[in-house]
């Protein structure tokens, strides 16, 4: 079981090193904005946050915090995903997710304690 954890741990901290350089920097149109008003946080949440925070989001690999029991606010949220924390494995996400999927998946995890 503990190698099992080490694994998932250490792909969640591969993975969440990575970069995605395939972001398009062309225009938002009016069909994007729509698009970007309907970002799914929970489909976000399953590809980037999972592995280390689980599926309700108190899973805790390598020392993820319990966002079921979180009190941080929708900002406080989003500034975590900007910015990483310090002194943990969360790393900051700005370079993998835009502003909207950030609010998107922000917003999602206020439901997991729900």
């Amino acid at each position: 079981m503990n190698k099992l954890i080490i694994l998932v741990a250490t792909v969640a901290i591969i993975f969440a090193c990575g970069n995605d350089t395939s972001k398009s920097t062309t225009s938002t149109t009016s069909s994007a904005k729509k698009a970007i008003a309907s970002v799914d946080g929970k489909a976000v949440y399953q590809k980037n946050c999972i592995a280390c925070h689980g599926v309700n989001g108190d899973m805790g690999v390598s020392g993820a915090a319990n966002l079921a029991e979180s009190k941080l606010t929708l900002a406080e949220r989003i500034t975590v995903l900007k910015n990483g924390r310090e002194g943990t494995a969360m790393v900051s996400y700005s370079s993998l997710l835009d502003e909207d999927e950030m609010k998107a998946v922000a917003e999602y995890t206020l439901k997991l304690g729900q």
